[in-house]
């Protein structure tokens, strides 16, 4: 697998973004598109020629990172894709100087987050009745 810096401007990482809402919608966990922002720095994963997820990493306020759209196609996940896109995303976090990530899921990917080190912290942003929100302290460079 290949992992690859993209911009919001990208049409594969627009066509991941797109599916993910689509399944969002279809769940009844998601309103209208919003555009990509600019400010995110996206990453997307490629097995045998064709971009199969996405993540991106934005810099918050507080100096903390958060991850942002991660996404495996259906017929991709349970082969640990979004393991490695977030490992991904985690070193982008660290390289860029954060000591903490923050991410909002919806609560059916909860245990996913869990599983790789994060923890449960109390909702920012909006209000959503479908969000959970999580922490993962990265180690302290050397």
């Amino acid at each position: 697998m290949l992992i690859t810096a993209r911009t919001a401007s990208d049409p594969e990482l627009a066509a991941l973004v797109a599916a993910q809402h689509r399944e969002l919608r279809d769940g009844g966990w998601a309103g209208p598109p919003g555009p990509l922002p600019e400010d995110v720095r996206f990453l997307v994963a490629v097995l045998g020629g064709r971009a199969v997820a996405c993540g991106g990493l934005r810099a918050l306020d507080d100096g903390s990172g958060e991850v942002h759209r991660l996404y495996v196609r259906p017929a991709h996940r349970g082969r640990g894709v979004a393991r490695q896109l977030l490992a991904a995303l985690e070193e982008m976090a660290f390289q860029s100087g954060h000591a903490l990530v923050r991410l909002r899921t919806g609560v059916h990917l909860a245990a996913f987050y869990t599983t790789c080190g994060y923890q449960r912290i109390p909702g920012y942003g909006e209000p959503d009745p479908y969000t959970v929100c999580f922490a993962k302290r990265l180690p302290i460079a050397a």
